[in-house]
């Protein structure tokens, strides 16, 4: 029945009703615990990635790096969801975290060699880790919380995970602040790695989720460890899953906007120091963001479908507007016509634009996030059917993104990979409502486990204390 390195010692957990929220068992905890491990790993990632080009001058290595990486991730993020619910949170999460180590360090040999062939493998094997990490991350931030708490569960995740961000984008701008250079030092690198070997160790302090015990007393879930057998037979079935099919272009739209954003905005208009302070900026907007959609979807109305509904029309409309502002700001540049690099001390005016517009893409990338987490978290309620839901959004998501970054290699004009980012996010506020008024409900229905017997669910239709906070 797979590894037991994550089973408890002995008996079924105890189901005694608890009204502490510092517990270490207690969905609160965990879910901060996971944030931190993705603060570390992910967030400082996305940091580096945020620079554009790795940080780097030439964009080719990071490019081709990223592609190798969403290529595997897209294949690993559908099977992660099985390796979590065979291998349990711990190893899962601490196998997946020690790849981003390998990659910070693949662009530390970089900056002295300028050979890609390593950052390019490092991409690759980043991309299996990537895809236990997320499923595991997945299934512990839509499972671990209360069903009327998951919006707000989810914007705390995501603020403690873009700190990593924040801080990432600190690093890089303190040490090259007074840099001429067009990629930044070896301590910056450095840096990252230590921040990944951290969010490492800390992955093993994630409990299994048949330990975490709910103020109600529930488990979050029965189901221990799971076959490979049963994983494939579930994972192949997800494609002829008309949920997922739903949700499909949302995921592939959700990782495929950062290769513009990151390349032909960061990159494309910014020196290197502007770049790394324009990333606190960035992931600090997607704090904000998060915190700001999660009210929404778990306060706002009676409803959880109509949360769903106002959630979808609040990011549709944000997202118009902002998609809109970055098509005025590229009509003035493209590869053949570049603009002047802008300094954030030096360029007056000319800088509050194009940082406001960068702004403006980490708040609509939170909120968009988020609201399909949501979604995705509303469609069950045990972390065994959705670590396999989140796995096959990671898969799409990350097939999208490997097909962006090779667009950006070979030049595809900026215009048109903004004009494409656009429309695949408009095109899913329409499926998303679709999905919503099909399958979410304000009351889960009573599941059957693999023995055909009812699962003990608690009807949570009656969400009346909506006033009391996490």
């Amino acid at each position: 029945m797979g590894s037991g390195g994550d089973q408890e010692s002995g008996g079924v957990a105890t189901t005694t009703t608890t009204k502490s929220k510092l517990r270490y068992n207690s969905p609160l905890v965990q879910v901060v615990l996971i944030g931190l491990v993705c603060f570390c790993c992910p967030g400082m990632f996305n940091a580096l990635s945020g620079m554009g080009a790795g940080g780097q001058v030439d964009p080719t290595a990071a490019n081709n790096a990223n592609t190798a990486l969403y290529t595997t991730f897209a294949v690993f993020g559908v099977l992660g969801g099985g390796f979590y619910n065979i291998l349990g949170p711990r190893l899962t999460l601490a196998a997946g975290c020690s790849t981003y180590i390998l990659y910070a360090g693949s662009f530390l040999y970089y900056n002295h060699h300028q050979h890609q062939a390593f950052a390019i493998v490092a991409g690759a094997i980043l991309g299996i880790g990537a895809g236990f990490l997320w499923a595991g991350q997945g299934a512990i931030m839509t499972s671990y919380p209360p069903p009327n708490r998951k919006g707000t569960y989810i914007a705390l995740f995501w603020s403690i995970f873009n700190t990593g961000g924040v801080i990432g984008g600190l690093i890089p701008f303190a040490l090259n602040y007074h840099r001429e250079a067009p990629s930044v030092n070896d301590a910056t690198y450095i840096g990252f790695m230590i921040f990944m070997s951290a969010g490492t160790i800390l992955s093993l302090a994630i409990l299994p989720p048949s330990r975490v015990i709910r103020e109600d007393g529930s488990q979050c879930t029965k189901i221990k460890y799971s076959k490979p057998s049963t994983e494939a037979i579930e994972i192949l079935k997800l494609f002829g899953n008309w949920k997922m099919l739903l949700i499909a272009p949302a995921a592939w739209a959700s990782n495929f906007f950062y290769t513009y954003q990151f390349n032909n905005v960061n990159a494309a208009k910014f020196n290197v120091r502007t770049r790394g302070l324009n990333n606190v900026f960035y992931w600090g907007a997607q704090m904000v963001g998060a915190f700001a959609i999660g009210q929404v979807l778990d306060f706002s109305c009676k409803s959880r479908r109509n949360r769903g509904f106002l959630g979808i029309a609040i990011v549709g409309v944000m997202g118009t507007a902002i998609w809109g502002g970055g098509l005025a700001d590229q009509l003035g540049y493209s590869f053949d016509k570049m603009p002047a690099k802008l300094d954030f001390k030096e360029s007056g005016g000319k800088f509050a634009g194009p940082f406001v517009l960068y702004f403006g893409y980490g708040l609509l990338d939170a909120v968009f996030q988020s609201l399909v987490y949501w979604v995705i978290g509303a469609l069950a309620d045990d972390s065994e059917v959705l670590s396999r839901y989140v796995g096959f959004y990671k898969g799409i998501q990350s097939a999208g993104a490997a097909v962006a970054w090779q667009l950006d290699t070979k030049k595809v004009p900026m215009l048109t990979q903004l004009i494409v980012s656009w429309v695949l996010t408009t095109i899913s506020y329409p499926l998303l409502i679709v999905l919503v008024a099909l399958a979410v409900t304000d009351e889960v229905k009573p599941e059957e486990d693999k023995n055909g017997e009812a699962l003990d669910r608690k009807s949570y239709a009656d969400e009346s204390d909506n006033s009391k906070p996490i």
